[in-house]
Parts: structure tokens; C-alpha cells; sequence
């Protein structure tokens, strides 16, 4: 009974990450353009739950194909176990936070439409295709089928599946988009942003939501979950 209880425990937190994404990205950027970033980190996470309830959980948990993707559960229904559902909470959750790590990277420099198209193509592809490759065994109806789980990768809390694949579908648009002209040159200031305290806040609010990011990738609370979160913590501390 407490598998499921903490995995909803740390959905909630994870999605509490959302806000801290909003808070430091609105915070760090030139007044104008707070409205734009905030409803970028809402819509963002709207499309990818969305898409992710669709076929997203699918693509990623089910029956896989040749240990590519996955071609079944998809819809996401009540047929399942409270675990089940709980499970596909906690992985949405993910899902919605690998696509907002994009925002960041392209704040007050892409068009609102475009960066939606960015949410689509990764929340409906790119993730749940990766997830599957090395997360698919994690669902227990489905067992180690993805081609990268069977050689024996292992991705504890989403290094690869969520943090990787936000960095490098953000080092693709940046790169398209190109470096901001004249910045580096002397005399050359960019605004340090419109409301630090703000951003601040926000850090703080994602560092809270590490506790069921991390802690919550157990998949129930188990004796290993306190040392975990103590990591995260002091790894935290000491990279700031």
C-alpha cells in the first residue's frame, strides 16, 4: 500500500518542480518578456501530460517492438492498479519536466508557437521513444525489453532519459538559433534579469522538488530512499 502512496507523494513534488522552472526562467529574463516565459512553462507541461496520456506511456511502457518502442497501454485507463496509475503519475510528471527544461535555454528567443512544435516533437517522440530504450523493464508488465536496458544501462532517476534529453533537444534549438550577436564585446551588458528574488525562489522550489524527483525513482519507499535524498542534498549544496 505505501509503494503507491509515495510514488503520488512524489508526483506532487516533482510537479512542484514546474513552478520553480517558472519562477527562476521569469525571474532571470527582461520584464517584457515574463508573461511569454511563464505561459511557455504552463502550455509546455499541458501539451506533454496530454500527449503523454495519449500515447506517450505507450510508446515508452508497452509491449515493445524489436526494443525501440512500445505499441500498447495506450489511452491510459482505470483498468490498471492504483500502482499502475501511480506509476504513470510519477513518469508524466518526468515527462513534463524533460519538456520544460527546453524554456531555459531559449528564453525571450523563440516565438511562443515554435517552441509549442519544440513540446510536441519531444513529449510525443523523442522522450517516450528514449524512455523506452532504457526505462521500459521499470514497468513491471512489461520486464527488461529496451535495446539499451538489455545491454545492461542503467539510468537511476533520469540523468539520461529526462536531463539529457532536455539538454540536447535545447543544444539543437540554440544552436539553430544561433549565438546573440555583440555579447561578448567589450562594453556589451546584458540585464541581469527583471526580479531576481523570484529566481531565487524558484531554485529553491526545484531543489525541493529533487526530494521526489530522486527519492521518488525508487518506485516505493524503500530503506535506500533517506540516503538518497542526503546526496541529493549535499550535492546540491556543493554545487552551488
Amino acid at each position: 500500500m505505501t509503494e503507491f502512496y509515495w510514488l503520488l507523494v512524489a508526483s506532487a513534488l516533482v510537479f512542484m518542480m514546474q513552478a520553480g522552472f517558472l519562477c527562476l526562467e521569469s525571474g532571470r529574463i527582461r520584464s517584457k518578456n515574463s508573461i511569454n516565459v511563464a505561459a511557455k512553462n504552463i502550455s509546455d507541461f499541458i501539451i506533454s501530460t496530454t500527449l503523454f496520456w495519449l500515447f506517450g506511456f505507450g510508446i515508452m511502457f508497452g509491449d515493445s517492438v524489436a526494443g525501440v518502442f512500445g505499441s500498447s497501454d495506450f489511452l491510459f485507463d482505470d483498468q490498471h492498479s492504483p500502482w499502475e496509475i501511480s506509476f504513470f503519475l510519477f513518469q508524466m510528471m518526468f515527462c513534463g519536466t524533460a519538456a520544460t527544461l527546453t524554456s531555459g535555454a531559449v528564453a525571450e528567443r523563440m516565438t511562443f508557437i515554435g517552441y509549442l512544435a519544440i513540446t510536441v516533437l519531444l513529449s510525443a517522440i523523442i522522450y517516450p521513444v528514449v524512455g523506452h530504450w532504457a526505462w521500459s523493464g521499470i514497468y513491471p508488465s512489461v520486464g527488461p525489453s529496451g535495446w539499451l536496458e538489455n545491454l545492461g544501462f542503467i539510468d537511476f532517476a533520469g540523468s539520461t532519459v529526462v536531463h539529457s534529453v532536455g539538454g540536447w533537444v535545447a543544444l539543437a534549438a540554440v544552436i539553430i538559433i544561433g549565438p546573440r550577436l555583440g555579447r561578448f564585446e567589450e562594453g556589451i551588458r546584458l540585464p541581469p534579469g527583471n526580479n531576481l528574488p523570484l529566481s531565487a525562489l524558484g531554485t529553491l522550489l526545484i531543489w525541493f522538488g529533487w526530494i521526489g524527483f530522486n527519492g521518488g525513482s525508487t518506485l516505493a519507499l524503500t530503506s535506500d530512499v533517506p540516503m538518497i535524498i542526503l546526496n541529493t542534498f549535499i550535492s546540491a549544496a556543493w554545487g552551488d
